[in-house]
């Protein structure tokens, strides 16, 4: 069995908006968390005051309990956050969407009335994705978990969606006649406190220098010097852990359900 932990970043006034799933074996949960509980503890002894979670937007800028850590202290953190989720080898999934664009132009597809917000959208591609990846292999039906970071405002349309997606999902992922609609998830979609969940914190960490990789590559200045080399190097381990990317953002052969998901992803993360 596999849960699948997820959370977003950039769904504010940034101009990018990235949700992260990471992915991980029931058998080796419980080791992870407890490795997540040691990397707090170090860093508590670090700042001088408790920390129950990394927010990573906060921890990036040095705001807050990490204001006197300089850019070079919090670098190598985040070199051994990223070496830390590596070497556990979990997968991850993502999505992206370029939110003008997005915001422009949805409303007007007939699709826009089963989705509506821009967090749904974000959340079924990856649930999607999840399924086209998972479907490959055997004797894997209703595997997955999800949890996302608490989102009450999406909680009941969400949920609705997942239970009964609509018909022009099916060609995502090639539904069979017979196959039942998203068969590898388990049960509907569950929410969680960060605060209580440490892999939500994980992916909420993931998702936010995926976000600023691709702010960076699409031509935001940078906040220092090298960062975007830094961030480029980064992502690229990061990703190294992604499913198929023929899973999320296929570069060619895109059904038109592929496609919709695919026209609102930025360049930087799509091609």
């Amino acid at each position: 069995m596999k849960f699948c932990y997820i959370d977003e970043s950039g769904t504010g006034d940034e101009p990018y908006a990235v949700m992260v799933g990471i992915i991980v074996d029931a058998m080796r949960m419980r080791p992870t968390k407890s490795d997540w509980d040691i990397l707090l503890r170090e860093l508590e002894a670090i700042v001088g005051r408790p920390i129950q979670e990394i927010h990573t937007r906060q921890f990036y800028a040095g705001n807050g309990p990490w204001r006197e850590l300089d850019g070079p202290r919090r670098a190598a953190i985040i070199d051994s956050i990223i070496g830390w989720l590596t070497s556990r080898k979990h997968s991850l999934v993502y999505a992206a969407v370029e939110k003008v664009r997005f915001q422009a132009e949805f409303q007007s597809d007939p699709r826009y009335q089963d989705i509506q917000t821009l967090w749904r959208f974000l959340g079924l591609h990856l649930i999607l994705s999840i399924q086209k990846q998972n479907q490959r292999f055997e004797k894997n039906k209703g595997n997955s978990v999800l949890v996302f970071d608490n989102e009450e405002r999406e909680r009941v349309g969400f949920t609705d969606l997942i239970q009964n997606p609509p018909e022009w999902t099916d060609s995502y992922y090639n539904r069979g006649p017979r196959q039942e609609r998203l068969d590898q998830i388990i049960d509907v979609p569950y929410f969680a406190d960060s605060k209580d969940v440490p892999l939500l914190q994980v992916a909420d960490f993931v998702a936010y220098f995926i976000r600023r990789f691709i702010e960076l590559e699409s031509g935001a200045p940078g906040r220092y010097a090298n960062e975007r080399s830094q961030v480029q190097q980064w992502v690229s381990m990061i990703l190294e852990q992604a499913i198929s990317r023929a899973s999320i953002y296929p570069r060619r052969q895109r059904c038109p359900c592929a496609e919709l998901f695919y026209s609102f992803a930025p360049l930087a993360i799509r091609n």
